[in-house]
Order: C-alpha cells, then structure tokens, then sequence
C-alpha cells in the first residue's frame, strides 16, 4: 500500500475536482474563479481545526485573491 503524502503549509498542491456543494450560494465571479484553478497549482496554507486544506489563489479573472476550504482528498500534493 503506497502511503499518501500529506502537503506541508506552502507547499504546491492542486485542486482535482470541486467538492460537492462549495460552490453552492456564491456569486458567479467567485464560482468562475474557482473553476478555473481546478487541475492548477495553488498554495497550500495548512488543515483547520477539522481537517479541511485550506487553499490559497489568485483570481485568474482579476486581481482579487480567494481562500477556501475543502476536504483533502480533493487535493493533490505537487511540492514546492
């Protein structure tokens, strides 16, 4: 069995698919923005208290920078 390794805060990861329900009652600009990171590198800014990465990017739309939270077995480590 090959042991998953886990990002560290910083690190590169990306976004493999969107989580059922994130997009869910956000505006369309943010929606727009969050499908478009999907299979890119982000950064990885560390788990929260129940476990969720938190996912730090750029708008790709504009200038504005996102957070969100998902489960990790939406992401996928890519290093540095």
């Amino acid at each position: 069995m090959t042991k998953i390794r886990r990002p560290r805060a910083g690190e590169r990861v990306v976004l493999v698919a969107i989580p059922p329900g994130l997009l869910d009652g956000l505006p369309d600009e943010d929606q727009r923005a969050i499908a478009a990171i999907v299979g890119k590198p982000i950064k990885f800014i560390g788990y929260d208290d129940i476990g969720r990465a938190e996912l730090e990017f750029d708008d790709p739309f504009d200038e504005s920078n996102h957070t969100i939270w998902v489960a990790p077995e939406f992401i996928e480590s890519i290093g540095r």
